[in-house]
């Protein structure tokens, strides 16, 4: 699993950053969070080829956030083979999408499947589940309809060599159904998985979008490994955060603190900044376990 920052400005990209767009790989899926204006530059400079994208979940339609969506999918759909991608987002995506593809002329040779997401107040709704992993959302608190994500690994049963050299139980397709928590017969003996496996405890990585701070953040990030969030001003800003519905360094540090996540990456900077040691000094003051993030930054899990 490697997450690759493609953005880490706010509204306004900079010489230095972009703005917003993460990149998730893991195993045959590409996942972008985000997807703002030249997004798919970005994942050439970073080595990313753009056709590994399988899904995109959009926080919300603010165009720092998705104005690359339609660009994207265009470069996507010059292929032979028709790609399949899915887009998940808060209300009113469909609408939007539709706009999007209205914007420009081209043929859409794209299986574009787009997923409205509702998530009820102050619950956590899950939006995807495959056997490896699944994706929950919750509605944040900004000035237009936005949620934040968590990607979730799930746990698995690894083999553990030294005790099937002690039980003498040799490779073979029994071992695949051990993992999948089968008891087994394996020459006239019952093997259950507790007796030649250890749990593999799966991971968890949040993003926090645009939002004030709102208990809907912590119920989301609660124990993630990384919790990437948004910190758009230094604490000074405080009043001007609260004005926008954004974070400070100090509340994204405090909502990390009650979720207990072990990492935190801040991104999603103000153009005002030069440089981010302040909002990250002000961050590590309470949550030591920060950094912020830089365009291209890549975090292998």
């Amino acid at each position: 699993m490697e997450i690759t920052f493609l953005g880490t400005s706010a509204m306004v990209p900079t010489k230095d950053r972009n703005v917003t767009g993460i990149f998730l790989k893991y195993r045959n899926e590409g996942i972008l969070f985000d997807c703002g204006e030249g997004t798919q530059r970005q994942m050439n400079i970073a080595g990313i080829n753009r056709n590994d994208v399988t899904k995109i979940f959009v926080s919300h339609w603010h165009g720092d956030h998705v104005a690359g969506i339609i660009g994207l999918i265009q470069t996507m759909a010059n292929k032979e083979v028709n790609p399949t991608v899915n887009i998940y987002g808060p209300s009113g995506t469909k609408e939007h999408v539709e706009h999007m593809k209205k914007m420009v002329i081209f043929d859409i040779q794209i299986n574009l499947i787009v997923h409205e997401i509702k998530p009820e107040p102050d619950k956590i709704l899950k939006v995807v589940e495959t056997e490896d992993y699944l994706v929950e959302c919750a509605a944040l608190d900004h000035k237009v309809p936005c949620i934040g994500f968590s990607f979730i690994e799930k746990d698995t049963l690894n083999i553990h060599p030294t005790k099937l050299k002690e039980l003498g139980i040799k490779e073979g397709p029994h071992l695949r159904k051990i993992k999948e928590g089968l008891t087994v017969t394996y020459k006239g003996k019952e093997i259950k998985p507790e007796d030649v496996t250890y749990l593999v405890k799966g991971h968890k990585i949040t993003y926090i979008a645009d939002t004030a701070a709102c208990e809907n953040a912590v119920k989301l990030a609660m124990d993630a490994d990384i919790m990437i969030s948004e910190s758009v001003y230094a604490d000074k800003l405080q009043g001007k955060a609260e004005d926008y519905k954004h974070l400070t360094a100090k509340d994204a540090a405090m909502i990390a603190t009650q979720a207990n996540v072990r990492r935190l990456i801040l991104t999603h900077f103000s153009q005002r900044y030069k440089t981010v040691e302040e909002i990250e000094e002000n961050a590590k003051m309470i949550f030591p376990e920060t950094v912020c993030a830089y365009d291209f930054m890549k975090v292998k899990i």
